[in-house]
């Protein structure tokens, strides 16, 4: 498996531990993590904290030729707010480790430009599956149902 992927499934892990939703994210630039972060939106009572949000918060600013050169994984594809993010910065690369529990909007973000990998990996999705099937209000609040 990708070490990079693993990374973000660690960060969904920790989020899980905290009695969040596990979901997880690293930034990465030139073969090295500068950002992770997990969903906070439990933890933290937040509204925004997704963990692509926590992991770009936690890498900090940089400059606009550094977003050009990351790649963005998360272990879920991301929603609508965090591909926004990804448009925003200019990250050109997305590694998503599932989108069968949820699909974010990929083939709008394909159409500006950025690649967008899809791992289809099983230890993402048991993760979403189980969380779900013991939280499906925590879910359902999330995902706005």
């Amino acid at each position: 498996m990708d070490k990079f992927l693993e990374a973000a499934i660690e960060e969904a892990k920790k989020g899980m531990a905290e009695g969040g939703i596990p979901i997880g994210s690293v930034l990465v630039i030139n073969g090295r993590i500068v950002g992770r972060g997990h969903n906070k939106r439990v933890q933290k009572g937040s509204a925004i904290l997704h963990a692509e949000m926590d992991c770009l918060e936690n890498a900090g600013r940089m400059k606009a030729s550094d977003y050009r050169k990351a790649t963005l994984y998360s272990t879920l594809s991301p929603c609508d707010m965090c591909s926004g993010a990804v448009l925003m910065y200019g990250i050109p690369r997305v590694v998503i480790g599932e989108n069968r529990t949820f699909r974010g909007p990929e083939d709008y973000v394909r159409s500006q430009g950025v690649e967008v990998i899809n791992m289809d990996n099983q230890e993402c999705r048991q993760l979403m599956d189980t969380f779900i099937e013991n939280n499906p209000e925590v879910w359902n609040e999330d995902i706005g149902e």
